[in-house]
């Protein structure tokens, strides 16, 4: 079974706000060489 982890960080100007990370995600999968299953985003200390 093979798997990845990357962290990504983002900075928002404001204490609330939306960011779209699809692209982002993409890459990262890209990278990974992960052709079959599952991709967990978990989205840490909000």
């Amino acid at each position: 079974m093979k798997s990845h982890t990357e962290y990504l960080t983002f900075n928002v100007p404001r204490r609330m706000d939306f960011v779209n990370i699809t692209v982002q995600v993409e890459d990262v999968l890209e990278r990974s060489g992960v052709r079959e299953g599952l991709l967990l985003c978990n989205a840490m200390h909000i």
